[in-house]
């Protein structure tokens, strides 16, 4: 239970809310590089934070970033022509370039003054494991971008599907650290099998577990959190333990167990109060497929399963094309896709969930975890302190999500440190 006060702290982005003051003290992947991958191409409307923005490939593929509304009457670039190096918006011709200065104002005299007096505000960038990163706090703050541990170097083989959901930030983050559900929402995709590990192949995910009930433990660390799960295995459930131990890497970015073919890791980026920009992603092993493969696994295929503005096509309003003759046939929730099951829970609570109303038991330990760690990070930014994650001593190279059947005397936490050391 949170008080009202807290969930406040916690779920609202907007403006100058303190969670809005610490994201922004960190690089915040902004979009997908495919979406702006043309040079003079369709400029796209970035929406962050409760802020709006343009993105742009200009002519020679140097990337923009700029605040969406001319400062000439505030009509929007986005409709501009990108063209020539610049972007010009449509109303009276001025245009502007990937570095926000004014190199052309077709409605002024010849040689005015102004072009050198008006400069619209650009935003440093970086492109990284399939993700446009911006800087959106003040530049003189600004740190060395540093990879996320889901794209330690660029050769890293990276796929994402992405949703627009109509849900707060703070219940999406809930649902990819809730390792709890996953044996209840997910116990037709993620199916127990006498297998070694979790493994994966293109029908499903396997776990070497039928425990449906597991017991959780928690640690704070410099950079967020981690949490196990434990469960009784299939195998040897007198001797030993099935671990999933989730990593919680403030403020975006979630790594969740991986598989025999690919590591797994959520992305998750505040659009406004109520709406989240969701990134589910596959990376850094043996077999990562391919991005369409991947889409297509989750059901999350543009034109197919989202808009072209990643809208989900399963809302409230079709009950999320939910089929009771599957359930009644052995399906358990009669939705396809491991996102858009969860999506259907997260949309059903509410555009922003009022935690104060909510019963939780011994299964959501990360949950509360979370909910204080970020609530007490947002009051210490309101308070003047740093960011939390600003100051980690832990490379992000070297944070992975961890899985696997061990002796019941092993402690979780030395499977972590020791794996952090051999890195």
């Amino acid at each position: 239970m949170l008080s009202p006060e807290d969930n406040d702290l916690l779920t609202k982005v907007e403006g100058n809310a303190p969670m809005a003051q610490l994201m922004r003290q960190h690089w915040t992947p902004v979009c997908l590089i495919e979406e702006v991958a043309e040079p003079d191409g369709k400029p796209l409307r970035v929406e962050v934070l409760g802020e709006k923005y343009v993105a742009f490939r200009d002519t020679e593929g140097r990337l923009g970033l700029l605040d969406e509304l001319c400062p000439h009457r505030k009509a929007s670039l986005v409709y501009g022509r990108n063209e020539e190096c610049g972007l010009r918006c449509l109303y009276h011709g001025w245009k502007f370039d990937v570095e926000g200065n004014t190199v052309a104002m077709s409605s002024e005299p010849e040689g005015s003054p102004l072009m050198n007096k008006v400069k619209q505000r650009a935003y440093p960038t970086r492109e990284w494991g399939g993700f446009v990163w911006a800087w959106l706090g003040d530049k003189a703050d600004m740190p060395e971008f540093q990879p996320p541990a889901f794209a330690p170097t660029a050769e890293t083989p990276v796929s994402i599907l992405k949703i627009r959901i109509p849900a707060n930030w703070a219940q999406v983050h809930e649902g990819q650290i809730d390792s709890a559900h996953s044996s209840s929402l997910h116990s037709s995709n993620m199916v127990p099998a006498r297998v070694e590990g979790a493994a994966a192949d293109d029908k499903s995910w396997y776990r070497p577990s039928t425990d449906k009930s597991p017991r959780m433990q928690t640690e704070t660390t410099d950079y967020g959190f981690h949490y196990v799960a434990i469960r009784k295995p299939i195998k040897n459930s007198a001797t030993h333990n099935y671990l999933r131990i989730t990593e919680f890497v403030a403020p975006y970015y979630s790594l969740i167990p991986p598989n025999n073919n690919y590591k797994v890791a959520s992305v998750i980026v505040p659009i406004n109060d109520e709406e989240t920009a969701f990134h589910f992603i596959a990376f850094g092993g043996p077999n990562v497929p391919a991005t369409d493969v991947w889409r297509k696994f989750a059901h999350a295929e543009p034109g197919v399963d989202v808009d072209d503005k990643w809208r989900c096509l399963r809302t409230l309003e079709n009950d999320f094309k939910q089929d009771r003759q599957r359930m009644k046939d052995g399906h358990f929730t009669g939705i396809d896709g491991i996102p858009n099951e969860d999506i259907a829970m997260w949309v059903s609570m509410g555009a922003r969930v009022q935690r104060h109303t909510d019963i939780l038991g011994a299964s959501d330990l990360a949950i509360v975890e979370f909910r204080r760690l970020m609530a007490d990070a947002a009051k210490e930014v309101a308070e003047g302190g740093a960011a939390i994650g600003t100051r980690s001593k832990v490379p992000q190279a070297l944070i992975a999500s961890h899985e696997g059947v061990y002796p019941k005397e092993t402690d979780w936490r030395t499977l972590v440190a020791a794996r952090q050391a051999a890195e």
